[in-house]
């Protein structure tokens, strides 16, 4: 008897199929075998873990009072004021229609205004001729001399040398702008001021025949006896 086959059981036409997926497999499982892991285990001691404190940074937040904004700018008004035709009006020139060749019109003077003189302010340093002391340098080193108190500080501290002295000799003789231009401290400083403030009118100094202000600066010797 002659032994049939059913064409569904036969597997001959399907081994390409199973020989394609059976490389699929292989392939899969070698690229599997390349990309596996494995990591050495670490034995962990739960009794050596500590918690960490994490210390927070607080921000102070500070209000800002803003002032208030400015009030808004009032805005003037401008009167108009109507008057009546017949009203006088201040500064009015008044022009005459019927006027001809023949009128005769007055000449236009102007008003005088008188000029006031510029009082000169500059200060000279070096002028024709130098303000002075009334009775000369001799009179003026008595004058300190006689009205100079040492003062305390600088005496106990034993400061001595010279204080250098800035004034004005204005156009009258007065002695002004008195100010310091090196100093020895302990007191010195302020009594040279005091001294030269106290001082009488000077001759005041002259250039091109006329006072004026001349800036003059004067050394003052403080010296401790012994």
């Amino acid at each position: 008897m002659e032994q049939k086959k059913s064409e569904k059981a036969d597997l001959e036409n399907k081994k390409a199929i199973f020989f394609q997926i059976g490389l699929v497999l292989v392939l899969g499982l070698t690229l599997l075998a390349f990309e596996w892991k494995s990591y050495d285990k670490v034995a962990i001691d739960k009794n050596s873990r500590q918690a960490a404190e994490v210390m927070e940074e607080v921000v102070m937040q500070t209000q800002q009072n803003t002032p208030p904004p400015p009030p808004p700018p009032q805005q003037q008004t401008t009167v108009l004021e109507i008057v009546e035709n017949d009203a006088e009006i201040e500064n009015e020139v008044s022009i005459d229609a019927e006027s001809d060749q023949q009128t005769v019109v007055e000449e236009y003077k102007a008003p005088v205004v008188e000029e006031k003189e510029v009082e000169e302010t500059e200060i000279f340093t070096v002028v024709e001729e130098n303000p002075g002391f009334p009775g000369g340098d001799e009179a003026r080193i008595k004058f300190l001399q006689s009205n100079m108190k040492y003062p305390t500080m600088a005496r106990e501290s034993g400061i001595q040398g010279k204080v250098y002295v800035t004034f004005v000799v204005e156009k009258n003789g007065n002695v002004t702008d008195v100010k310091i231009l090196r100093g020895i401290g302990g007191g010195c400083d302020e009594e040279a001021i005091r001294v030269v403030k106290s001082m009488p009118k000077w001759n005041p100094g002259k250039q091109r025949g006329k006072n004026v202000r001349v800036q003059f600066n004067l050394p003052i010797q403080f010296t401790l006896n012994g």
